[in-house]
């Protein structure tokens, strides 16, 4: 019997003695205090480098983008969290060389549609048999009507994707990277 009692007492005091350590030890260094001076200092955490973006071919150094801030937002949050909310639906920009190969993307898909667009001819199916033309899939190319005189057009090559529309005006095409929380180049419907 005594060595059960004395099995308990040793267990009982165990918990005891830990925390003792524990609650000794917590909270006695703080925020401009001297205690820890003589230790090496911590090193320290590693931040995300912003990407670098430089001139691609037949670019000329001045109409490269200038470098994106660190904040892409207002100082403030907004109140109504509408920014914060639809995030989900904003492509991410493409930077270095991914941004290279956008601007060339874009500007074959132009130069492809651009007798089209000479002709007023705004098919969808033509626009994206001449896009299949440059070697994208069929599968890869999506065109619509875009108004009355007008076709838009999307092309899924992901991670590179090309988005635009051609009108009687001009033919514009855009490369993005993809949209966040989703996979693929077509705008996202709904977010988390």
């Amino acid at each position: 019997m005594r060595m059960i009692g004395m099995a308990r007492r040793r267990a009982g005091v165990l918990p005891v003695a830990v925390l003792a350590v524990l609650v000794a030890g917590c909270g006695t260094e703080r925020a401009g205090d001297s205690a820890g001076a003589d230790r090496p200092s911590r090193t320290p955490v590693a931040t995300p480098s912003k990407p670098v973006d430089f001139p691609c071919p037949g670019e000329s150094p001045t109409s490269a983008p200038p470098p994106t801030p660190a904040t892409t937002g207002p100082a403030v949050p907004p109140t109504d969290h509408y920014a914060e909310n639809h995030g989900f639906m904003v492509p991410f920009p493409l930077h270095g060389k991914r941004r290279c190969e956008g601007l060339a993307a874009a500007g074959r898909v132009e130069k492809a549609l651009e007798p089209l667009r000479r002709r007023g001819d705004f098919a969808p199916e033509r626009t994206s048999s001449a896009l299949t033309g440059l070697g994208y899939s069929a599968g890869q190319v999506r065109s619509y009507q875009n108004g009355s005189t007008g076709v838009g057009f999307l092309i899924d090559a992901f991670p590179l994707c090309v988005e635009g529309t051609m009108d009687r005006n001009a033919t514009e095409a855009d490369a993005f990277g993809g949209y966040p929380d989703h996979t693929g180049c077509d705008r996202p419907s709904g977010g988390h």
